[in-house]
């Protein structure tokens, strides 16, 4: 089933020049899949992830998420689909610094009113499964860079939504908690069945994913499938990266 449908999306920005983000975009992504975008700067790939997430509106085609087409709804219903179907991990983390690691990771659910005792089985759950546990009580000012991000996916996750929305989610992270970060994602994909799609820059991170969409220019590139031989990937991700162009700056250092 897929849980994501991407018709003959097209974005426009007018303008005294106006200005095609994206144009003619066609794919899917199916439930359990982990999907990640890569093409370079200004590439479009932002715009997409926006206009998936409803925080942009498309110029034309549609997007479907679980069946519904966000695009379609009211600003409350918009609000509410947001909160229920949607995952996002950001590059900057965005935890509210004047609460604790499991106030900001139950914040979700206290929005929905859902019982104490229920929030406490669901923090658990995910705390462990993330392996935080021991930083609950911390402000997020006492934890590390990749304890934030985490902290960030539990709260992603934590509602178990359709679909998780990763924006450059190692993006800020040195390599060791880079893939620790990855490997979290992935873990959640595999064992929780958690749809996700990433937009990354950075290739180890893509490597992680089961399909790698490439955008240039507001089109689509090209995709690559992952395969058995993770390695092999990140070698066809890096081979598709100087393929694209962009500046050197686009292309992750390499770290495995």
């Amino acid at each position: 089933m897929s849980i994501l449908t991407v018709k003959h999306l097209a974005k426009i920005y007018e303008g005294k020049v106006a200005h095609k983000a994206l144009e003619n975009i066609n794919f899917s992504i199916e439930k359990g899949e982990f999907v990640g975008i890569m093409g370079p700067s200004g590439s479009g790939k932002t715009t997409l992830l926006n206009l998936i997430s409803t925080i942009d509106q498309p110029s034309s085609g549609e997007i479907m998420i679980n069946g519904k087409n966000p695009h379609r709804l009211n600003r409350k219903e918009s609000a509410l689909f947001r909160r229920h179907e949607l995952g996002f991990v950001f590059q900057h983390f965005n935890l509210l610094d004047t609460l604790t690691v499991e106030e900001n990771i139950v914040l979700p659910l206290t929005l929905d009113g859902v019982k104490v005792s229920e929030m406490d089985k669901k923090l658990n759950y995910v705390a462990q499964k993330l392996g935080i546990d021991p930083i609950l009580k911390k402000r997020t000012y006492e934890i590390s860079g990749g304890q934030m991000q985490r902290t960030a996916i539990a709260r992603a996750i934590i509602h178990q939504p359709s679909l998780l929305l990763a924006d450059e989610p190692t993006g800020n992270l040195d390599s060791k908690s880079a893939k620790d970060v990855m490997e979290t994602i992935s873990t959640i994909n595999k064992e929780e069945g958690a749809t996700a799609l990433m937009v990354t820059h950075d290739a180890v991170a893509a490597s992680y994913c089961h399909r790698v969409i490439f955008i240039k220019d507001g089109q689509l590139f090209n995709e690559i499938y992952r395969g058995e031989n993770r390695q092999a990937f990140f070698q066809k991700i890096i081979d598709m990266l100087a393929l694209l162009g962009g500046n050197s700056h686009d292309l992750s250092t390499i770290r495995l």
